[in-house]
């Protein structure tokens, strides 16, 4: 019989101390949530200006429901979608009025952003009008912006989504070449004016993947997806000066959106 006591008791010790050892039941930590909403931010070219189908009560963003990023969303299902891209954006703009929707559960956020701060608008209103030494200034200014300012802009904004959003993949998207060179266009802007554009555009892209790679984030290159589809080719992903509406003036088309953008993010997003 103390033989039998002797054994429970040194059962009992044992137990103590591995209970003490593992510490209390409820310490156990509670579940991650998982980060799967999507949000997409940016420019016009997120926005899906150039595309149609424009969403209603929007602010005057000319948000597309033939964009990229809501097409994304409709194959995908993300568990939230926040569509803050808008028309006309830049850096400022996204950091102070389209961040909102960013938090913990976001796994996945878009941006093209860039080209409305270095005024490549402007910039091609320039071109458009004959003058080609007015349209080479207006270039270089634009490329000393891109240098001068934006680089910094970028950098506060993207580390603001890193803040906001810790758990997200982001994926950062460029913009493609405006012309075919040597192509079907019988007039408008000459090859000289056209190669001086496709060169900015490769500027800006380098700028932009340089900081977002730096930050860690994806940097996706829409000049491979469009190529032989730029604006002067037998079959254009882009609108060349439009005339009846300019704000759609040089930004994708649907089959731009679908074709040349959606694929590329769908494989920068996994």
């Amino acid at each position: 019989m103390r033989h039998s006591r002797t054994a429970s008791c040194a059962a009992s010790l044992l137990l103590a101390a591995a209970c003490a050892l593992a510490g209390p039941a409820t310490a156990e930590p509670a579940p991650r949530t998982t980060a799967t909403g999507y949000v997409a931010l940016g420019d016009s070219y997120s926005a899906g200006v150039g595309a149609g189908d424009y969403l209603g009560s929007d602010g005057g963003c000319l948000r597309s429901g033939r964009a990229f990023p809501a097409l994304w969303a409709a194959a995908h299902r993300p568990s939230s979608f926040a569509f803050t891209a808008c028309n006309g954006a830049r850096t400022k703009d996204v950091l102070a009025g389209q961040l909102g929707p960013l938090g913990p559960r976001t796994g996945l956020v878009s941006i093209t952003v860039g080209g409305s701060d270095a005024g490549f608008g402007r910039v091609m209103a320039t071109c458009v009008i004959p003058g080609r030494t007015a349209c080479l200034s207006a270039i270089t200014g634009a490329l000393s912006y891109v240098d001068g300012t934006l680089a910094g802009d970028l950098d506060r904004l993207y580390t603001a989504v890193r803040v906001r959003a810790p758990e997200a993949r982001v994926v950062v998207l460029g913009y493609p070449h405006f012309y075919r060179l040597h192509g079907t266009c019988s007039g408008g802007l000459q090859d000289v004016e056209r190669s001086a554009l496709n060169a900015a555009v490769d500027h800006l892209d380098n700028v932009i993947a340089r900081h977002a790679l730096d930050h860690g984030f994806v940097y996706a290159d829409p000049r491979t997806t469009f190529a032989g589809h730029e604006i002067c080719s037998a079959g254009p992903w882009l609108r060349s000066v439009t005339w009846t509406d300019l704000t759609e003036s040089y930004h994708p088309t649907a089959p731009g959106q679908a074709l040349g953008y959606l694929p590329l993010f769908a494989g920068a997003a996994v």
